[in-house]
């Protein structure tokens, strides 16, 4: 019993506390006042709260919009619902700045930097009944004014499309503003469309009057802004060249470009591609600030102003698309086609020979299209028969860190090959088949009819730091030149002085001498075939006869393949202490038969101090040569025999050199053997071209592609840009650490490889980008260079955050514009007028000119306005109240004009003592 009057008396308590808690509160008698009091709550919340507590809980930053961020709230009331949302932004300052485009809406419209809108939860957005949009700002500004919180009110009015809103704001116990804004959307009054129409409209809020307007004066601040965009000419504005030879690879066919001046005619790349221009074009902002007018005169008179006249000139460049867009190859340049090489170097594997990609199976060839034959030889023309001129000099065009990379000079007939095939049939593995079996029979064609091989040097020595299949042409491209001078009937291979490497080790006292000998003895008429001068400063040691120079042969071209099988040989035989020697026999034997030739009664030691002067050591190095002072001696002065000895190195038991002088002939080159066979060599060479692997050439073109193309960009004049000439130097960097490894690389299966491959062209991609960027802003400011720099150093610091990355800023994540402005100088505002060029009598036919304030013939896109005007608080009730105020000048009357001819809106603020 106990337990159960207990549990009664808890039950009945609960009661009494459920009462209690669900009381109702007589005070707000009605839905209206309870959704007062629910914003009141929410509107106290946020008060108390403040900015930052805000930041940390729930509030959002609004993208399109700097340092703004947003909370919001839900109500409802009369069976609807309503979402009220807070704008505030971080900055202390109070102030909204001036002309900012980043600004909200109603920012900019009224001058109010933190605002609250009400608007329905509906498809619309808006408040289409006004009794509705009165009652509901009127609810708002209650429970703002109870909150003591001057925060600006707005809702959205009338349709969606108008931007209309009407608004007020409790600014304390004396002032209240109200907001209005409208928009007409088309068929703008043609009085409207003129500052002095707009000017009467402003004047006509607060001067009550029926007169003319122009008979009054009312004193009006304004400030105007005029935005211009250069032209931008379509199809039928574009200058028609005449139609010349369609010469060049398949690139050019496809581009379908001709007969149209491009932007990049003359860029290093134009033979490859035509690029967007990554600069679509500028936007000009003019400023007026400050401006007082007393009549709708003045206005005119400053529609009829030049705009050379505005206190402020700000350039805005208009980027491409595809510059701000994700980097993933869609844009056509050198990384797309980089990337397509990639993939057929991923797919080179599949097959052991070239011809498989053609004829094989169906797996292999079905997918990819290759060109008609008439692409095919406009490349292979290109390639082999319109040569301007022999580059043999490539090092004008590279980069200095370009040789880090082991592929080819970009001049050269390789590098060329592969930067065809970037475009060839879209770089499928089939389409570079197809090509590389005709240009090797086009080489081979070169071989048998003795032909020079284009855009390959015919003499020097091969460069080693370049690909293995550079290194083969510049072998055959030798070989071909001495074949036909054979044919020729000419001494070819000779050196008719002593080797530079010769004259450069000589001694000091015997290099003097000597060279001037030297010089003396070509002067003289030599009958000797054998010999290339004499050197009267030195004499054989056992006759003591004068020492003839003798004429040798040139050092045979070696690629580096054949050093790595000389080497081999060379480390078979064993003998270490002779592996210098075996590895020169065959040039060491020519020069000795010259030497004895030449000399007939030479010794070995004699050979050593003409050949190797390091290798004889002197007693006393002024018993050698003639004297120092007088050098025009006679011989008889000089000491003689030397007083010398052999170096340890020479004279020890079983030495190398001495087996071979002993063994070698006194031979002149005339009748020796020639050290380099062309026929042979060059042979060697195309069989190696006929029977490359697959993977083989891609691996090289890959190498050769990459450095051929970064040398490419880097022609391009970009003006004194630090930010290019770094990035340039990182991305060779980036290449000869990524690429280094490639030609060594076989498992195929290894998908790290390709996947950094892939990641080189993504960076390859950001670095182009940049470098037509540059390009473009460096020609259209060549009077100018420094407004070029400063526009491209902003393009770059807003770029920077994405390079190196797989995506662009494109992304949702980093989604930002461009909004950076350059101030222009008035020195440079001539430059700036250039860009506009009047209009031609094609286009001043297509569109009327219905405002003021034109630039070369051009009306500005966008005119902005605001109006305000002034008034003294003294002059009002509240003054002789308030004395502070008494002191103070309150804008009463705000209007913000923004539109064109087709487009005008209007917002209103008017400040009112009640």
């Amino acid at each position: 019993m106990t337990s159960t009057s207990n549990s009664k008396g808890i039950v009945e308590d609960d009661d009494e506390e459920e009462e209690f808690q669900h009381f109702d509160d007589f005070t707000v008698a009605s839905s209206w006042e309870r959704f007062i009091s629910e914003i009141e709550a929410v509107c106290r919340q946020w008060l108390a709260d403040g900015t930052k507590n805000l930041l940390v809980k729930d509030a959002l930053r609004m993208d399109s919009f700097k340092d703004l961020y947003k909370v919001k709230s839900e109500f409802k009331y009369a069976m609807k619902s309503y979402c009220m949302e807070y704008y505030f932004a971080i900055s202390n300052d109070g102030k909204v700045a001036e002309w900012d485009h980043t600004l909200h809406d109603l920012q900019l419209s009224f001058g109010v930097k933190e605002f609250v809108v009400i608007a329905p939860q509906s498809a619309s957005g808006v408040v289409l009944d006004a009794p509705e949009a009165s009652k509901l700002l009127s609810a708002v500004a209650i429970a703002l004014s109870n909150c003591s919180c001057l925060w600006p009110a707005f809702v959205p009015v009338h349709d969606p499309s108008r931007k209309a809103y009407i608004g007020i704001q409790n600014m304390g116990t004396v002032f209240t503003r109200r907001f209005e804004a409208d928009r007409i959307g088309s068929q703008v009054p043609i009085k409207l469309m003129h500052l002095e129409g707009l000017y009467e409209l402003f004047v006509s809020k607060f001067a009550y009057t029926t007169v003319d307007w122009s008979m009054h004066h009312f004193e009006v601040y304004f400030k105007m802004k005029l935005t211009y965009r250069t032209p931008v000419y379509d199809d039928e504005d574009e200058f028609q060249e005449p139609d010349a030879d369609i010469t060049g690879s398949s690139e050019n066919l496809e581009s379908g470009t001709h007969g149209k001046s491009q932007w990049d005619d003359d860029s290093p790349w134009s033979k490859w591609y035509s690029a967007e221009d990554p600069i679509k074009g500028f936007e000009l902002l003019a400023i007026w600030s400050e401006i007082t007018a007393e009549s709708s005169l003045d206005m005119a008179e400053l529609e009829n102003a030049s705009p050379l006249e505005a206190e402020k000139w700000l350039l805005y460049p208009c980027l491409s698309s595809n510059l701000v867009g994700i980097c993933d190859g869609s844009t056509i340049g050198f990384a797309s086609q980089l990337r397509l090489l990639i993939k057929a170097f991923e797919m080179s594997s599949e097959a052991k020979f070239i011809e498989d990609f053609v004829s094989g199976s169906e797996n292999l060839n079905s997918s990819a299209v290759v060109p008609p034959p008439t692409v095919l030889d406009r490349v292979l023309k290109d390639l082999f028969h319109e040569v301007t001129e022999a580059q043999a000099d490539f090092s004008q065009v590279e980069h200095e860190s370009s040789r880090s990379i082991k592929g080819a000079q970009p001049e050269s007939l390789f590098a060329q090959f592969c930067l065809h095939a970037l475009w060839f049939g879209n770089c499928s593995m089939r389409a570079i088949a197809v090509l590389w079996i005709e240009f090797v029979r086009e080489v081979r064609w070169c071989w048998e009819e003795s032909q020079s091989l284009p855009r390959m040097p015919g003499n020097g020595t091969i460069d080693l730091s370049t690909c293995l299949i550079n290194q083969k042409l510049h072998m055959l491209a030798v070989c071909i030149d001495k074949k036909r001078r054979e044919a020729e009937g000419q001494n070819i291979g000779t050196s008719d002085s002593v080797s530079t490497q010769v004259l450069e080790n000589l001694q000091t006292p015997m290099n003097f001498s000597a060279s001037h000998e030297v010089s003396k003895g070509f002067g003289r008429k030599n009958e000797r075939n054998d010999s290339a001068g004499v050197a009267e400063s030195m004499m054989l040691l056992k006759s003591c006869k004068t020492m003839h120079f003798p004429m040798t042969q040139d050092p045979p071209p070696m690629t580096e393949d054949m050093h790595e099988e000389r080497l081999q040989a060379a480390e078979a035989l064993g003998d270490s202490f002779s592996f210098s020697a075996q590895l020169e026999k065959d040039i060491l034997a020519s020069d000795m038969s010259a030497f004895k030739a030449a000399n007939q009664d030479a010794v070995f030691e004699d050979f050593i101090r003409w050949h190797s002067p390091r290798d004889w050591e002197n007693d006393d190095s002024h018993e050698i040569g003639v004297s120092q002072t007088n050098p025009m001696e006679e011989v008889s002065e000089v000491k003689w025999p030397p007083r010398g000895r052999l170096s340890e190195r020479m004279s020890g038991n079983g030495n190398s050199w001495r087996k071979i002088w002993n063994e070698a002939p006194p031979l002149p080159v005339s009748e020796q053997k020639p050290l380099l066979d062309p026929n042979r060599e060059g042979e060697k060479v195309l069989h190696y071209l006929e029977t490359l692997k697959p993977q083989q050439l891609l691996e090289q073109m890959v190498c050769t592609a990459f450095r051929a193309a970064a040398d490419t960009l880097n022609q391009t004049p970009v003006g004194q840009l630090k930010q290019i000439t770094t990035k340039t130097r990182q991305l060779y960097a980036t290449m000869a650490s990524m690429l280094k490894y490639l030609q060594s690389y076989n498992i195929m299966s290894d998908s790290d490889v390709i996947d950094d491959l892939r990641r080189l062209c993504t960076t390859f991609e950001h670095i182009e980008k940049l470098i037509l960027l540059a390009a473009s802003l460096h020609r259209k400011f060549v009077q100018s260079p420094h407004l070029g720099e400063a526009i491209f150093s902003d393009c770059y610091d807003y770029y920077l955050p994405n390079m190196g990355t797989g995506s662009g800023l494109g992304d949702n994540n980093t989604k930002k514009e461009f909004d950076k402005k350059q101030r222009v100088s008035s020195r440079d505002r001539n430059v700036i007028v250039g860009m506009f060029t009047p209009p031609t009598a094609n286009q001043s036919w297509r569109k009327v000119l219905s405002m003021g304030n034109l630039l070369n013939g051009h009306e500005p896109i966008l005119r902005e306005i605001v109006f305000s005007k002034n008034d003294r608080v003294s002059e009002s009730y509240y003054a002789s109240t308030n004395p502070k105020l008494s002191r103070q000048d309150v804008e009463t009357y705000r209007m913000y004009v923004c539109g064109t001819s087709n487009d005008l809106r209007v917002a209103l603020a008017v400040t009112s003592f009640d």
